[in-house]
């Protein structure tokens, strides 16, 4: 029998969740609405915004209806990874989309913009809501490691996107920092499918210590991509003078800057790691 639990649409994650279904769909309304040219960047803004207004109605129905219960996954665990993934994925459309597609006398654009900044602070308030508080029983990605774990991912889905605009298929060096961003990926997202599905008691060895060991590995191989990528995408040298918006210089930039930062989330990724697994339990 399916019951229906309207307090959950009334405590305040549920009120910022139909909060986040209004205004993804405003968004992505205006959005469609504007004449835009489509590419890459203008299909993961929409995408963005329709599948966080999807899987945000999916979150609302299950937990209205208690079929979340039911469910062979860590309900806490989806819901705060995709709070934190949301939080991300809108505001780089929103910056995206605002920097990329907005100009002074676009109404619908600077609207979709100034909503869509709006719905990237409910999921952060969100995000702040469900995180697991310090001395707090909860699963691993409502912890900083986890959260780190998204976080890791989306950035490289981030590069992936831009990818599309580079010649990276023309260097060995530069072939080897996309496998760096793809097996990192990999493992990112292994860890969090895990986590979500309760299959980290099946794994057949020490999962935080294999974490760790798979934390310090990517850290090096970001080491290796942090250097590589720049030294392959700026042969050319200082950036063209007929370099629009999108042009390949100024998105070998944005994939260093990206590339620093997910070398900064796993170094912090791994010391906290380390400090939970050995110093915590020592204690």
């Amino acid at each position: 029998m399916v019951t229906l639990d309207f307090k959950t649409l009334t405590v305040p994650v549920g009120i910022l969740r139909i909060l986040e279904v209004i205004f993804t769909c405003i968004t992505f309304s205006l959005v469609a609405s504007g004449s835009n040219l489509p590419n890459s960047f203008w299909a993961w803004c929409m995408f963005t915004w329709c599948f966080c207004f999807c899987i945000t109605i999916f979150i609302l129905v299950l937990e209205l209806t208690s079929l979340n219960s039911k469910l062979p996954i860590s309900w806490d665990d989806f819901t705060t990874s995709f709070a934190m993934l949301a939080t991300l994925m809108v505001l780089t459309a929103s910056l995206l989309y605002s920097i990329i597609f907005t100009c002074s006398g676009c109404g619908r654009q600077i609207a979709a913009c100034v909503i869509s900044f709006l719905t990237f602070i409910l999921y952060a308030v969100e995000v702040g809501l469900t995180r697991a508080k310090p001395g707090e029983i909860s699963g691993f990605l409502s912890t900083v490691p986890g959260l780190l774990k998204v976080l890791e991912a989306f950035v490289a889905c981030i590069i992936f996107i831009c990818l599309d605009f580079t010649s990276y298929s023309t260097h060995p060096g530069l072939q080897w920092c996309v496998a760096v961003y793809s097996i990192c990926f990999i493992f990112a997202l292994l860890v969090i499918i895990l986590t979500i599905g309760r299959l980290l008691s099946r794994f057949p060895a020490p999962f935080n210590k294999v974490l760790i060991a798979c934390n310090v590995l990517a850290v090096l191989m970001y080491i290796t991509a942090v250097i590589i990528w720049p030294v392959y995408s700026f042969r050319i040298g200082s950036r063209p003078n007929s370099c629009p918006m999108i042009c390949p210089w100024n998105i070998a930039v944005v994939v260093s800057f990206l590339t620093c930062v997910n070398l900064i989330a796993y170094i912090v990724d791994t010391v906290y790691s380390f400090k939970l697994v050995f110093f915590t339990t020592q204690t």
